[in-house]
């Protein structure tokens, strides 16, 4: 394993990480003005919604594009096996997912590049 391969791949990993919890983050944000648009706000007599909400939703939907990118960049850098690449993308749409296959992720090409913790 050369060291330019080594770089490469600690680079994409570093950019995967950051955009699992980015895009965790904001679905779990989602998730929280879903629950307070359609359960809680209904429940309440006339309750207006924050017009800042509808950003959430597209926000969360950019990140997440960019969250797939990182992905197919650290499974061509990695060389993962197609089912690798879609459990890890879809773990971004499902809330708390993405930061537990991130943490497997992590660890396992850690392990296999042999990059410094």
């Amino acid at each position: 394993m050369t060291p330019t391969r080594q770089r490469q791949v600690r680079g994409a990993l570093t950019r995967y990480s950051v955009m699992a919890y980015a895009t965790g983050v904001m679905l779990l944000l989602l998730c929280v003005v879903m629950i307070v648009r359609y359960i809680i706000l209904p429940a309440t007599s006339g309750g207006e919604i924050p017009s800042w909400t509808s950003w959430v939703a597209r926000i969360h939907g950019w990140l997440f594009i960019v969250y797939l990118v990182t992905c197919l960049d650290l499974g061509v850098k990695a060389r993962w096996e197609p089912v690798k690449w879609l459990t890890t993308g879809l773990a971004g749409v499902i809330p708390v997912m993405s930061f537990i296959v991130e943490r497997n992720r992590r660890r396992e090409v850690r392990q296999t590049f042999l990059l410094d913790v």
